[in-house]
């Protein structure tokens, strides 16, 4: 008994698919839909440890092109990579942590003035994830480090929505919906950049964008055309002969490094696959038990909720954050070949495709077009330097070909790891 009791905890999709089947029978649901909704939890699980595989895979050969072409250390910053690397090795504190930080974030909302439930599940996992990582390498372990990153991971579930809010409100025209994404840093400075420099510019949805930039839209072609682009940058630097001899087998390397680039983007789409067969359990559960806990909260809701009221500005923020990420990384090489040794962050397309958007709507929110463009910049700045900091306080993660993205995981981590050092060590 004692075994399968062990062998439950210690295999993640298993745990979260209890979670699951708590939440259902709480909520008075029938046998039929407490099995399915269990089964397809674990099943989104493994789903998501599949399609991460796929994309780990394809990163893999793109970091080796680019440090056998650039002579430079790659890192592509992504929050699924990174995650399905981690919950190899922190699986079981990650979901307990998940499970009792969700709970943390009701009881928070219900007695403090935080009236905020965050829903974006899968940012829960990844911030559960990177906090058990963190508290690990820092020395904790047992009941301690469940109790500890359960207890932050709830203010952190229910802080971050709170400093957006103000923003929020002049975004959707209401207070009824918050925000619940981890890039609310980069966010708010955007909006900060906005209203600094944006006085008298126009919205962007004042403006006429290119039809023919229509299809970026479209997360995964965005993200095979992008990284289509920048696989065969790196295998041109590198050399034909290498990529041929070295990785694809013989194929041209021209069409290696484009079927590298959307096998990436197939690895990401079958990850949000999963995802969502997690959320469409996991949420619905603990969404139906605050409402009935939590009078007058707000839900917190996954960043495509603002993409609607701005959608030129969803394109001008994806174009200028990556600018921003390129911009950062050359910074990077001259800091790495002139002053100190960095790890060299890519440009990731997917922080930059779902943050820049966002930060280009809370740019035009407060500064029009000049807020959207020169905010969304600036968060592709922050969250190209602030992994950088982030990796040392990661402890054997820190060594990966890929780390966190998006700018609260930075400023949290970076936050975290560094009280470790003082209090623990």
């Amino acid at each position: 008994m004692l075994k399968v009791t062990l062998d439950i905890l210690s295999v993640p999709a298993i745990l979260v698919g209890i979670i699951a089947m708590i939440g259902l029978i709480a909520q008075k649901k029938n046998t039929s839909d407490v099995m399915k909704g269990t089964i397809k939890t674990i099943l989104g699980f493994l789903v998501l440890g599949g399609g991460a595989g796929i994309a780990v895979a394809a990163l893999t050969n793109f970091g080796t092109m680019f440090e056998q072409g650039f002579g430079v250390r790659g890192v592509v910053p992504h929050n699924e990579a990174i995650v399905a690397l981690a919950l190899k090795t922190y699986g079981t504190q990650t979901a307990l942590i998940m499970a009792f930080g969700m709970l943390a974030n009701i009881l928070i909302a219900r007695f403090t003035k935080l009236k905020y439930i965050f829903l974006t599940g899968h940012h829960t996992l990844y911030m559960a994830c990177m906090i058990a990582a963190i508290l690990v390498a820092g020395g904790m372990k047992g009941a301690t480090l469940i109790i500890v990153g359960s207890i932050l991971l709830g203010f952190v579930m229910a802080i971050f929505p709170a400093i957006a809010q103000p923003t929020m409100r002049k975004i959707t025209g209401t207070d009824e919906v918050a925000f619940g994404h981890f890039g609310t840093i980069g966010y708010v400075l955007s909006a900060w950049v906005g209203k600094l420099v944006g006085k008298g510019s126009k919205s962007t949805e004042e403006m006429n964008f290119p039809k023919g930039l229509g299809f970026l839209r479209d997360t995964s072609v965005a993200i095979s055309l992008t990284m289509g682009i920048l696989y065969i940058i790196v295998a041109i630097a590198c050399g034909p002969t290498y990529v041929e001899t070295k990785l694809s087998g013989g194929q041209n390397f021209i069409v290696f490094s484009l079927i590298q680039a959307i096998t990436f983007a197939g690895g990401v789409y079958i990850i949000l696959a999963g995802v969502r067969l997690i959320l469409a359990e996991i949420v619905p559960a603990f969404k139906g038990i605050a409402e009935r806990i939590v009078p007058n909260a707000r839900p917190a809701i996954d960043c495509p909720v603002v993409y609607p009221y701005a959608p030129n500005a969803v394109l001008i923020g994806f174009l200028s954050s990556f600018l921003g990420g390129i911009v950062g990384m050359l910074v990077l090489v001259l800091i790495d070949k002139s002053i100190a040794p960095v790890a060299i962050i890519l440009p990731g397309v997917v922080p930059h495709f779902f943050c820049g958007a966002t930060a280009g709507v809370f740019g035009n929110a407060t500064g029009g077009r000049r807020g959207a463009f020169w905010g969304a910049f600036v968060q592709g700045l922050l969250i190209t330097f602030l992994p950088v900091l982030l990796m040392p306080t990661l402890g054997g993660l820190g060594y990966a070909s890929t780390t966190f993205s998006d700018a609260d995981f930075g400023v949290v981590g970076i936050l975290l790891g560094n009280v470790l050092k003082i209090f623990v060590h």
